[in-house]
């Protein structure tokens, strides 16, 4: 460990390759947890986003609801939970659709994402800072969230290409 934050640890890897190559790699040491990211569908061709401050890029940023898995919970239950938290709905119904790596070269992170149909009124308080917009969207429109400049994350952008690809397969 070379470095600590509230947040992050930072580890140093020293490797040797097989040709003998040797090369010291910095990585930010993932928690082992996972998170989640579910594209609620309220209805059959309409979804909910979530607009949310973003530390990152000092903005606010439409996106799916997304969390942390905490200790001892399943990824299908911490789905259920960020919903209730970032939506207030429950869902009846989860589909995984993917599990995706964020920046393999220097984050130990995986992430599934899930589709999530027959949702019903359910609120847990959650950890934001302030209440979340939530904001509907129709599944027939998807070129003009892509083309909006709040809807700019990576992982939110394949969720959607995944629940397009998802939606017409049904």
């Amino acid at each position: 460990m070379v470095a600590k934050s509230g947040l992050f640890k930072i580890e140093q890897v020293d490797l040797e390759f097989s040709n003998g190559e040797t090369r010291v790699f910095e990585r930010m040491a993932g928690s082992g947890r996972g998170a989640v990211m579910v594209v609620p569908f309220i209805n059959d061709d309409e979804f909910l986003l979530v607009r949310e401050y973003a530390a990152g890029t000092h903005s606010y940023e439409l996106g799916f609801p997304k969390g942390l898995i905490d200790p001892g919970e399943s990824p299908e239950v911490a789905a259920n939970r960020e919903l209730k938290e970032e939506i207030g709905f429950g869902t009846e119904v989860l589909h995984p659709l993917h599990i995706v790596s964020m920046a393999p070269a220097f984050f130990d992170a995986k992430m599934t994402i899930f589709i999530a149909e027959n949702l019903y009124p359910k609120v847990l308080p959650g950890d934001e800072p302030e209440p979340l917009e939530v904001v509907k969207w129709s599944i027939h429109d998807i070129d003009t969230l892509l083309a909006r400049d709040d809807f700019v994350e990576a992982r939110c952008i394949v969720a959607l290409l995944l629940a397009e690809k998802w939606w017409r397969k049904r």
